[in-house]
């Protein structure tokens, strides 16, 4: 029989720390820490193949698990000397979710799981605090009925908020037994009223509940979007995870708390969390009450007049202290701890690899690499190479003038402007009309993720450094500000109040979440200086990866952008981005419509120095590094006058009527232009657009090599080239221009001529391509369209539907298509190679900045990959773990 339950306690377990896959992430670190030797309450844990089975069997559950779970809850009885249901020795126990990667929050919880009418009086008699048990009691009720069966716990807070009110309480702890008693009967009449069915009482029916609960999370709509955010396969599936309960409300004498073994937010080697006294977990991380700081040093720097645990509770601290060293020790990685104090006694419920910013990931690889934890080749694949985006954001500039209407906790640095908006689809909704938003909130919850994707920074005004918005804002790169306790939010009336003010919905305000400031109004913003760690880290990633890494650019400022994040060359310059401007766009217009080719001579040569221009400063710019330029290849209708404006303008320059140019324009209209006349096609039709733009290339390199002292090498890329025949054409007249540029200035120019892999034919011609064709650059863009048959423009209309259905993990335009799109790229190496073997491979397209893409180029054996210039160092540090991942292989 299939094993579907392993188990854990008393410092043995079935499992350890590398069965995340079969046990999800809480489980495998449950187990592991359980073999350690720490307190961890006994527990067990089905697996997810369980969940998967669940899915595909109509929600059903494999044979002989029953009876699996039963064995599993008898040994945490003998463990404890409980029983779980039996009001004599009575046990309760925690369900809980545990995906193989951590989605903080996107799952549910059940706590208190065995509490009905009869266990809990024995619960107080067994505490000896009537007024727990009952608190527990009432926990119990309200998570259980909003997890497992849908009655929103918003019905329970507003039963308890009334009788809080009438008996003339403030805060849940100020309640006393009797009274929980009674609150417990109107939240068991509620249940009835609402569901037509009394709360279940059966223990048994509660568990089995429960699981079925929690398995039917990984499906729920916060646990998709989360996945879909993060590429988190949906096949990976939840474990569940059962364990004994331990009681963080049992007193003052008790906590919970969650801790980190260095800051999340700024990678500093101290330990960094909050507790709540006489609380449950959720409570933490709900942000429902404000926390506590774990350590005296972090209390002071607060400004908090509560006291720490250190102070609070001397003995149990040094014990967390002591084991948060031994896990980082282990793992070798920042943790991520949960922990409950049970009157003195503590207990870890999780370790797992804790979510950090970019900054912090950063700083605490290098530190690590710099203790010797960890080798600087370990340290270079700790960074998420995406979330190195994060640092390339804006922060406010120092110099800026600070209207601060309130402080809240720095939860995620950064800092974002927008609207403020008090929804979740507020903001999705603005963020589709193109407005930047503040998502401001009481609190988040893991319903909120869409809304805090969509926003460009999150503000709520209860939870701390732990809550759900500020953990699910770092793991996001997204500025938040926790916490604000002095603000007022009105969601009924769209209102934020403030020191005597009032803000409405799609008012200004800037959030700083460095250091808590919420800003009236728009603020001056700064890049940031990517330095000291990131430095660090790009020079051991340098060292380390074979590919080079250039960008695509075609203006000075995107070049300059590009060489200061890294770039070492460009990679692809799409000389028809160079015609948009006033000036040139109309003689560009004059060349596409004109009739002859002495019209179309006279018009281009306008457009000759400007090509000159362009392409002598960014060869100086890059200063003797490559440059790729991509020959004109524009589907013309982007060209093409389209108003009556427009056409009037071309006409009168052309001196032909403004009817003749209409006639002219209709023309030239394509059914489907990204499949028409343009690219290589254009050049062969009017060869005189090639020479002209060859006769620029010449010119500048031999301008620009005079002025740096430089030898500039260009690159020189045909586009669309489908037939051998194609490329030659074009190539012949590029050498005729380059001849005759030679001998008009008595300089020799070294230089390329390749082309780029777009279509599906040129990749399986490629062999033929290569007897002439110096280099390939895969255009991954128009391969995977050509490939698919897709258009990339109108692919997002079905594409998240496809996702959403399982019928494809990626959108093929984000992240390479490797099966398909991609054996067309290994296929041309490979045939290129095979012709000419020093053939120098690139590619170019989206996929150039994207590390999954990467990984793959890598394995090809491409020579360089280009992207964007804000995503170069991602491209640097991608390449480098690609090439640590693909010697691992080898070896």
């Amino acid at each position: 029989m299939a094993k579907w339950v392993y188990t854990f306690g008393d410092g043995a377990a079935e499992g350890r720390a590398g069965d995340k896959n079969l046990l999800g992430g809480k489980g495998a670190n449950l187990a592991e820490m359980c073999s350690l030797g720490l307190p961890v309450p006994p527990g067990f844990t089905i697996t997810t193949e369980v969940c998967n089975a669940f899915y595909a069997n109509g929600r059903t559950y494999p044979d002989g698990l029953d009876a699996q779970v039963g064995e599993a809850l008898d040994q945490i009885g003998r463990i404890t000397g409980r029983s779980f249901g039996d009001p004599d020795k009575l046990l309760l126990v925690s369900v809980r979710s545990g995906a193989r990667a951590s989605m903080p929050g996107m799952m549910d919880t059940v706590l208190n799981l065995g509490l009905n009418d009869e266990t809990v009086e024995a619960l107080a008699a067994d505490s000896g605090d009537a007024r727990f048990a009952y608190d527990s009691y009432r926990r119990f009720i309200q998570m259980y009925s909003d997890v497992v069966m849908g009655l929103d716990h918003e019905v329970f807070e507003e039963i308890l908020q009334e009788e809080k009110a009438r008996l003339g309480h403030e805060l849940d702890t100020e309640l006393s037994a009797a009274e929980w008693q009674d609150v417990i009967a109107l939240y068991k009449a509620k249940v009835e009223e609402e569901l037509g069915k009394p709360f279940p009482q059966s223990p048994e029916e509660q568990l089995w509940g429960a699981i079925g609960a929690v398995f039917s999370s990984w499906m729920n709509h916060r646990a998709i979007t989360y996945r879909r955010l993060h590429d988190i396969p949906e096949s990976w599936g939840t474990a569940v995870n059962v364990q004994a309960m331990v009681f963080g409300n049992m007193g003052d004498t008790s906590a919970t708390g969650v801790a980190f073994t260095r800051n999340p937010s700024n990678g500093e080697k101290a330990l960094y969390g909050e507790f709540l006294v006489n609380a449950q977990g959720e409570d933490v991380v709900a942000g429902i009450r404000t926390p506590q700081n774990i350590t005296e040093v972090a209390r002071i720097a607060a400004g908090s007049d509560k006291p720490s645990l250190q102070k609070l509770m001397p003995e149990a601290f040094a014990s967390f202290m002591a084991i948060s060293e031994r896990l980082e020790t282990h793992y070798r990685d920042m943790q991520d701890l949960e922990f409950t104090i049970e009157r003195g006694k503590l207990w870890m419920l999780q370790t797992r690899s804790g979510k950090r910013t970019a900054k912090a990931a950063l700083k605490i690889a290098v530190d690590m690499a710099a203790e010797g934890l960890i080798t600087k080749d370990e340290a270079v694949t700790r960074i998420d190479p995406a979330s190195l985006d994060q640092l390339l954001h804006p922060t406010i500039d120092p110099k800026a003038e600070r209207h601060v209407i309130a402080i809240g906790l720095p939860a995620s640095p950064g800092a974002a402007t927008g609207e403020i908006v008090f929804s979740s689809n507020e903001a999705e909704d603005m963020r589709a009309i193109g407005k930047k938003v503040i998502l401001v909130r009481v609190e988040t919850s893991p319903e909120d993720i869409h809304g805090m994707h969509a926003a460009e920074g999150i503000l709520t005004t209860r939870g701390g450094m732990t809550s759900h918005a500020a953990v699910v804002a770092r793991g996001m790169g997204k500025p938040c500000v926790s916490g604000a306790g002095s603000l007022r939010v009105d969601y009924k009336a769209g209102t934020l109040t403030t020191m005597g003010m009032t803000f409405h919905k799609g008012d200004i305000i800037t959030i700083d979440g460095g250091n808590g400031q919420v800003l009236k109004g728009a603020v001056a913003m700064l890049q940031p200086e990517l330095s000291g760690d990131f430095a660090s880290i790009m020079e051991w990633a340098d060292k380390i990866r074979r590919m080079k890494v250039r960008s695509n650019a075609e203006t000075p400022a995107d070049a300059r952008m590009a060489r200061s994040f890294g770039a070492e060359g460009i990679g692809l310059c799409r000389t028809e981005h160079m015609f948009f401007e006033d000036d040139r766009i109309l003689a560009m217009r004059e060349m596409i419509l004109s009739d002859t080719e002495n019209d179309r001579r006279a018009a281009l040569a306008k457009l000759l120095p400007m090509q000159r221009s362009d392409f002598t400063e960014l060869f100086e710019i890059m200063a003797g590094l490559p440059v790729t330029i991509r020959l004109l290849d524009p589907p013309l209708h982007e060209f093409l006058p389209k108003t009556d404006e427009e056409i009037a303008e071309v006409a009168s320059v052309m001196d032909v009527s403004a009817d003749k140019l209409r006639h002219r324009t209709e023309l030239l209209h394509e059914f489907n232009p990204m499949l028409g006349h343009r690219g290589c096609r254009l050049a062969i039709s009017y060869p005189e657009i090639a020479e002209m733009q060859a006769r620029a290339i010449f010119e500048a390199a031999v301008e620009a090599g005079r002025q740096t002292g430089n030898p500039v090498v260009p690159e020189i890329m045909v586009p669309l080239v489908g037939l051998a025949k194609e490329f030659d054409f074009v190539k012949a007249r590029i050498d005729a221009v380059a001849k005759s540029v030679m001998e008009e200035t008595g300089v020799k120019v070294e230089y390329l001529t390749g082309t780029m892999i777009e279509l599906p034919r040129a990749a399986i011609r490629a062999h033929l391509i290569a007897e002439n064709a110096e280099f390939f650059s895969f255009g991954t863009n128009d391969l995977t369209q050509t490939t698919f048959g897709i258009s990339r423009d109108d692919a997002a209309s079905f594409l998240e539907v496809y996702r959403q259905k399982g019928i494809i993990e990626q959108d093929p335009f984000v992240s390479l298509d490797v099966e398909g799109v991609g054996e067309l790229v290994r296929i041309g190496a490979e045939r290129g190679r095979s012709t000419r073997p020093q053939i120098k491979l690139g590619i170019c397209g989206e996929h150039g900045g994207d590390p999954v893409s990467i990984h793959f180029c890598e394995e090809v054996g491409l020579d360089y990959v280009s992207c964007s210039p804000f995503r170069v160092p991602i491209a640097r540090l991608a390449a480098a773990q690609a090439a640590v991942k693909t010697s691992r292989k080898v070896i």
